[in-house]
């Protein structure tokens, strides 16, 4: 969707369109940047600092690639070019698997991740602490 947008963007030649596109844009990026964090721990937990880094430093490389491409080509030729970035890095998240977790095409669940789904999907909802009162 993300992609798509950017072409109408692109494409659009009134002020008042290309902002309400790029409204809709903008909140479907802010929306896929918290799923990509969101994961992150669940990507290897013992090193969630170093892969939160990696995650980070992607906005950055994809900041500069973008930049060069803006300058280097026509802008509706850089626009087309970071489209089709989009839909294609969509397309790959489809093969993207998290050890232990079911992929969104392909694997299955771990046995400790069946377990502790079913140990909490049933589970009571948990109690508010209390703050002991002053002697």
């Amino acid at each position: 969707v993300e992609g798509c947008l950017v072409f109408v963007f692109s494409n659009s030649n009134s002020l008042a369109v290309a902002i309400v596109i790029m409204v809709f844009f903008s909140s479907i990026v802010q929306s896929a940047e918290g799923s990509t964090y969101g994961i992150v721990p669940y990507v290897n937990p013992p090193v969630t600092g170093s892969i939160a880094g990696v995650v980070g430093a992607g906005g950055n490389l994809g900041a500069v690639g973008f930049g060069l491409g803006f300058r280097q080509l026509e802008t509706k030729q850089a626009f087309y070019l970071m489209g089709g970035t989009i839909i294609a890095s969509g397309v790959f998240t489809f093969f993207v698997n998290i050890k232990g977790h079911a992929g969104l095409i392909s694997g299955q669940d771990s046995e400790e991740v069946i377990a502790a789904y079913k140990k909490t999907a049933g589970a009571a909802p948990a109690q508010t602490l209390q703050v002991p009162e002053p002697d």
